[in-house]
């Protein structure tokens, strides 16, 4: 990607899914499991599985712009499969720090969810399967979880001064929470969730 006067050139990029990457990304974020402390609902489970290891949950690839109106962010996200009691694998989850940009993803392989919720109550849960595209509409927090047994690939792109809230999520969590029951996923309300999501404008 060439840069010019704060400008970017046209370009391409490939998806490589033998090695769940991009091509030339420009970052790389890695989350582990000590990143989610008081995100799982059982606590217990969740310090017993951080000492024996600080497994890789998911990963983010990006391609990035500069950070204004007009410009697009675009990358791949990677979540992994795997449980914490009953709750799968999933993201931090955030609120887009300008609160009302949206976000469109695009699933290319495995199974999951997208768990989304307002400041004002509403949620939602669209279930994620190869070649499903997902829109996020501005003010929607989001959190992807992984409901399969292989990982969860999604192409994702925003405006790029859109940012993230991640303080919001990590102080109250979602209202809902998908747990494995009968060997299928189930979507229950969270019962440590009381109250509601004020938006929180720190990072």
């Amino acid at each position: 990607m060439k840069k010019k006067k704060n400008k970017i050139m046209p370009f391409t990029f490939k998806i490589d899914f033998t090695n769940r990457t991009l091509s030339n990304p420009d970052s790389h974020i890695i989350r582990k499991l000590s990143s989610m402390k008081g995100q799982y609902l059982d606590q217990s489970i969740y310090n017993g599985m951080l000492k024996k290891e600080d497994t890789v949950l998911y990963e983010v690839y990006e391609k990035l712009a500069p950070e204004i109106e007009g410009e697009l962010i675009q990358g791949l996200s990677i979540v992994h499969p795997g449980k914490v009691g009953r709750e799968y694998f999933m993201t931090k989850g955030h609120f887009h720090s300008v609160l009302e940009t949206a976000e469109l993803y695009f699933c290319l392989k495995g199974q999951g969810y997208m768990i989304m919720e307002t400041p004002e109550g509403d949620w939602s849960a669209e279930e994620l399967v190869p070649y499903t595209a997902l829109y996020v509409p501005g003010r929607w927090a989001h959190r992807s979880i992984n409901v399969g047994s292989e990982d969860l690939l999604m192409l994702f792109v925003y405006p790029a001064h859109a940012g993230h809230n991640y303080v919001t999520i990590e102080t109250k969590g979602f209202r809902k929470l998908i747990v494995e029951e009968n060997s299928n996923p189930k979507l229950i309300d969270n019962p440590r969730w009381k109250g509601k999501n004020e938006f929180k404008t720190s990072q």
